[in-house]
């Protein structure tokens, strides 16, 4: 059983900045893609950024400029920095890995105080 551990939540005013890290319990090398999805209070969960397979990594629109993923394949880890936070920024951070199968995270929690 694949294992993700998140940390780096917390609360934060806007304008602020944060990074979550994930650990993954196994090898991320050459995984199909490694990354990071949020709920909001009340709505479904969305991904914010992913880095699949080819290294290319991928935003959703509203953290374009301000997120930045990354990955340590030689520490099994994965990364978010998040700049310029929101108050729509709020939210559970889970991290995703997807092999053959899908696994996630417990989830982080992030608060954007205006």
């Amino acid at each position: 059983q694949v294992q993700l551990t998140e940390s780096g939540g917390g609360l934060v005013q806007a304008g602020g900045s944060l990074r979550l890290s994930c650990g993954a319990s196994i090898g991320i090398f050459g995984v199909n893609a490694m990354g990071w999805y949020r709920q909001a209070p009340g709505k479904q969960r969305d991904l914010v950024a992913l880095i699949t397979i080819d290294g290319l990594p991928k935003y959703t629109d509203s953290v374009k400029g301000r997120f930045t993923i990354s990955r340590d394949a030689a520490k099994n880890m994965a990364y978010l920095q998040m700049n310029s936070l929101k108050p729509e920024d709020t939210g559970v951070y889970y991290c995703y890995l997807r092999i053959v199968n899908e696994y996630w995270g417990q989830g982080t929690q992030v608060t954007v105080s205006s």
